[in-house]
């Protein structure tokens, strides 16, 4: 059943995701959970590779055009590069419904900031604020990617702007690093406690990407982009209180 259920599904969610400029680990892991799979050693290792997937396809286009700021972007890569194996081994350490209760917070935190729209002022930081912000924050972030399987790229945006970059050029940047983020806890579970299934990773990375590059170019003419927003911040709650009341 959710040989064929979950890549359907995951194929409309990518292409929703793909109009907000996010890889949607915030869904693709609580559906698997919910369709059976273990939250901890299955959902959340298929869930950061099919984020892995998303964000790749837009990175790819992001560095094509040159729309990404390397200088910038290094320090916030350097913490959620490093980051991550430190929280996989958390993640094996605690028991499954911390872990869940978590990735809720984590969840609604970022639906609270996609509703209220908030955006920082550009350019609050300049010179080495910008490295130590980089650095801990992308450790952080980094963190929570190993813990729960989160990107953190509604996080990361907001900090990019602050640290001086155009808006357009923040979501490039986050894209590359989310992928690399991604791919650091991705591969920290695989070599841990993922229990993987190829066929079904193999269906569901094929969907995403499929979902991810339709929605992409499509999004300007389908749906304001203040609508997908206000869609998204809704389900994102819904999916932090249904994990909770679980």
């Amino acid at each position: 059943m959710i040989l064929f259920l979950a890549p359907l599904i995951f194929l409309l969610v990518s292409f929703v995701f793909s109009m907000l400029g996010m890889g949607g680990s915030q869904l693709y892991i609580p559906i698997l959970f919910w369709l059976g799979m273990d939250f901890k050693t299955e959902a959340i290792p298929l869930g950061l590779l099919l984020n892995v997937v998303a964000s790749t396809s837009a990175a790819v286009t992001y560095i094509r055009n040159r729309l990404v700021d390397w200088k910038v972007a290094l320090p916030f890569a350097v913490g959620m590069l490093a980051m991550p194996p430190v929280g996989t081994w958390a993640n094996v350490s605690l028991p499954t419904r911390p872990v869940i209760l978590i990735f809720a917070a984590f969840t609604t935190l970022a639906a609270i900031l996609t509703l209220s729209g908030w955006k920082p002022k550009e350019g609050l930081l300049r010179g080495r604020r910008r490295v130590v912000l980089g650095l801990v924050a992308g450790g952080v972030l980094g963190f929570l990617t190993g813990l729960i399987g989160r990107g953190g790229g509604s996080f990361v945006v907001p900090l990019l702007i602050m640290a001086g970059l155009p808006a357009k050029v923040a979501a490039a940047s986050s894209a590359v690093i989310v992928t690399g983020s991604g791919l650091s806890g991705f591969l920290s579970h695989l070599a841990t406690q993922a229990r993987p299934d190829l066929l079904l990773w193999l269906l569901c990375a094929v969907a995403v990407l499929l979902g991810s590059q339709a929605g992409s170019r499509l999004m300007a003419k389908k749906m304001k982009s203040s609508a997908v927003r206000y869609v998204f911040g809704a389900i994102l709650l819904l999916v932090a209180v249904l994990l909770v009341a679980m």
